[in-house]
């Protein structure tokens, strides 16, 4: 959250002494909406991590077992280091989510293999996404795979994962039309528990997308995807590879935007700031944060933590 950002909602003093390089300001009671608001969403984020060798260990030191973490997968490793990883978060208390790719499995015996696997974890939640690439068997996007769960449930398998999550995209995707987009994701609500958007540092195109989702009927809880406490040469280039491109040069041409181009990283203070000023707007509020960590877990908590702090005060919110 810049200095000038927030003198101009008026959610800081010029002579608050928390503001100095890389600060986050304390708000103004008169402002408790929106506060409230933030700090509810930084209390319990999702973190998606990264499956590779060592996560495990950087999670169970600097992320409190309260948050959930999910898992991403990786078209050229396949499901096995997002299923390794997830059983062993799960395994040391957390709330471990997998990411499912709809690509990566093979038929339907091999989604049943996954889902009684994932079960004997107690894993309660999962996010299932098309995944990019060839098809390596049955399922060419996620819908299907969702179609397949849900017929298993039917079947009898009713206790497996009672929590999916699908993607939304606020700034498109550049393989699908927006209109498609849409009618995919309401044909998948019915199988769905929750949306995670992309990672997206454009507030308006955010805030644009969940009214019209919610104007086309959209119901499910909407979780804002939004990148962590990360380094911003690695944020540009993921970026860039999963299509926000466009989102990155608005930052840059954005005030708020300009720390993306600091020493230190990223920061996305400004845009949380924006995206909860909407206090008046029931429809457009979000049931969550997804913090992409990018693997820079360590930085993403303590970033959280500082941030919660300074709008708390320590822990608790202005009477």
């Amino acid at each position: 959250m810049t200095v000038s950002s927030a003198k101009r909602t008026g959610l800081v003093t010029a002579a608050d002494p928390a503001i100095g390089p890389g600060a986050s300001p304390r708000p103004r009671s008169a402002n408790d909406g929106q506060r409230r608001r933030l700090v509810g969403l930084l209390r319990r984020p999702r973190y998606e991590v990264l499956p590779l060798a060592g996560t495990a260990d950087e999670v169970e030191e600097h992320v409190p077992t309260t948050l959930p973490v999910t898992v991403t997968a990786s078209p050229r490793k396949g499901l096995e280091p997002t299923l390794e990883l997830t059983e062993a978060l799960a395994g040391r208390g957390f709330s471990a989510v997998p990411h499912l790719a709809a690509r990566l499995l093979y038929d339907e015996r091999h989604l049943t293999e996954i889902l009684a696997r994932l079960d004997e974890a107690g894993v309660k939640d999962m996010f299932v996404v098309a995944g990019d690439g060839t098809p390596a068997g049955d399922f060419a996007d996620s819908l299907p795979l969702l179609t397949a769960i849900s017929r298993m449930r039917a079947a009898g398998g009713e206790d497996h994962l009672p929590l999916i999550g699908v993607a939304g995209y606020p700034e498109g995707h550049p393989l699908v039309c927006d209109d498609d987009l849409t009618a995919a994701l309401l044909a998948k609500q019915p199988a769905s528990s929750y949306v995670v958007t992309q990672m997206c540092f454009d507030s308006v195109a955010v805030r644009r997308w969940v009214g019209q989702a919610r104007d086309r009927g959209l119901s499910l809880p909407i979780h804002a995807g939004v990148a962590g406490a990360v380094d911003r040469l690695k944020l540009v280039r993921v970026a860039g590879r999963i299509g926000v491109g466009g989102s990155v040069r608005f930052l840059r041409k954005h005030r708020g935007g300009t720390r993306l181009l600091r020493p230190g990283g990223y920061r996305p203070d400004d845009l949380l700031e924006q995206l909860t000023s909407d206090v008046d707007r029931p429809d457009l509020a979000l049931a969550g944060l997804h913090v992409y960590t990018l693997g820079d877990v360590a930085a993403t908590e303590q970033w959280r933590q500082g941030l919660l702090d300074r709008l708390t005060d320590g822990g608790q919110l202005d009477g």
